[in-house]
């Protein structure tokens, strides 16, 4: 396997162009399967995730083209998707097993289809994400579900009916799926208690370019009037809070200064507010977040995870990372996820003093320095924790595993040497 070298103790300084996010890519490109029409998906990431989900649409019989763009001077890819007919209902275990973001084909596939068998995606490195809210809420829009043999098999007597949905919590997941499946349903269906992640927002935004009905974008209460058919259409992508989140930390934890170029300040208020409340400057141009940690004295800040737009859970294990460099503790606090601090243990190789309590929360107390050391990574976020912490500790830092960063950000390594990082990919037929 892969894995990444870093020399810790640049000063990171220059532009990073923020690309697409993977998180609202990957339902918006299922949603293709909703209309035989053309969809167009511009500034789409590359990405492995981007890859194994065009995979999986391929299998059913999606035609997918592939196109070099650019935004704001920036390289990024186009891709057209066109079902005009179906060559399979079922998504196999072979593709839902390596991304569990597959399942959102179900909503589509059984609104425009009546039918379709999924692989159960089961749990993942940061633990059980069970899909009961999805097939509870398809059931009350008449789909009958089965589940055996590792596989779920939905199927409706004609189109969906709307219905009045309550979420028992929030779940992005199952609001985007039931969001897809709501815009081809007969009649009205309320969903209360939506999660109202950007990227759901884009998500209904790109529903109603082609034709669909929902009015609430933004808020827990989605309304949705069916309609009978859906249109191509052609749709940008909007930029990665995520990665931008995780970039301005690395501004920060280096004491650095960093402009993340196409990103929007509005998807990150509360992880740019806790930046501010640690002493970082933050500030914002039309296209751009500045940020400016360069001499500055940086104090801790609890932060706990919630729903957006609370402190989002895909950056807890990056601002875990930043807290070690700060003066005094904090104290991270995880609602959404267990299993979420398996970061912690390899943080502790290079000297991270951090005492977590049961799965749900974690002490950290600034240390003076942190030291270079071979590391493993566990999951997507948790690897650019270490990344972070790799590039401010003394010596040398070996992230192995690194294939987990490829799901998620973008030539990662490139866009760090541009600031002035010293990294270097290690592929896995090359001599360390």
């Amino acid at each position: 396997m892969d894995k990444i070298k870093i020399r810790g103790g640049k000063v990171l300084e220059g532009k990073i162009f923020i690309s697409g996010a993977k998180n609202a890519a990957l339902p918006l490109i299922c949603a293709s399967l909703l209309t035989d029409e053309t969809v167009t998906l511009t500034n789409m990431p590359m990405l492995s995730d981007i890859k194994a989900m065009n995979l999986l649409l391929e299998q059913l019989g999606t035609q997918i083209n592939e196109f070099d763009d650019f935004v704001d001077g920036h390289a990024t890819k186009t891709y057209s998707y066109r079902t005009r007919t179906i060559k399979s209902l079922v998504a196999p275990y072979d593709y839902v097993r390596k991304m569990r973001a597959s399942y959102y084909v179900l909503g589509p596939l059984l609104a425009r289809y009546g039918k379709c068998e999924l692989s159960l995606p089961g749990g993942c490195a940061i633990g059980a994400r069970p899909m009961d809210i999805h097939l509870s809420s398809l059931e009350k829009m008449g789909a009958k579900i089965e589940i055996r043999n590792g596989y779920i098999f939905a199927e409706s007597d004609g189109r969906l009916k709307g219905c009045h949905i309550i979420f028992p919590g929030v779940s992005v997941g199952a609001t985007c799926n039931v969001l897809m499946a709501a815009v081809l349903a007969e009649g009205r269906t309320v969903l209360e208690n939506a999660a109202k992640e950007p990227e759901i927002g884009d998500l209904a935004k790109m529903l109603n370019e082609m034709g669909a009905k929902i009015e609430g974008i933004g808020t827990s209460v989605l309304t949705i009037d069916g309609v009978s058919s859906l249109h191509g259409t052609v749709h940008k992508v909007i930029a990665d809070r995520i990665e931008a989140g995780s970039y301005a930390v690395a501004a920060a934890i280096t004491r650095g200064k960093i402009e993340l170029v196409n990103a929007r300040p509005e998807t990150l208020r509360q992880p740019l507010q806790v930046l501010k409340d640690m002493g970082v400057r933050i500030s914002e141009t039309d296209n751009s977040i500045i940020v400016d940690a360069k001499g500055c004295r940086l104090v801790g800040k609890d932060i706990m995870t919630e729903p957006f737009p609370g402190f989002p859970t895909d950056l807890q294990a990056q601002f875990l990372a930043l807290m070690l460099t700060a003066e005094g503790a904090s104290m991270v606090t995880e609602t959404i996820f267990e299993n979420r601090f398996m970061h912690v243990p390899e943080l502790l190789r290079m000297g991270a003093n951090i005492n977590v309590h049961g799965h749900a929360s974690a002490i950290v107390r600034g240390v003076k320095k942190l030291s270079g050391a071979p590391v493993m990574a566990t999951d997507l976020r948790a690897s650019f924790a270490l990344i972070l912490a790799g590039l401010v500790a003394e010596g040398e830092t070996t992230v192995n595993r690194v294939y987990h960063l490829d799901r998620g950000y973008e030539k990662l390594e490139e866009k760090l040497k541009s600031v002035g990082a010293d990294i270097v990919r290690i592929k896995n037929d090359e001599e360390d």
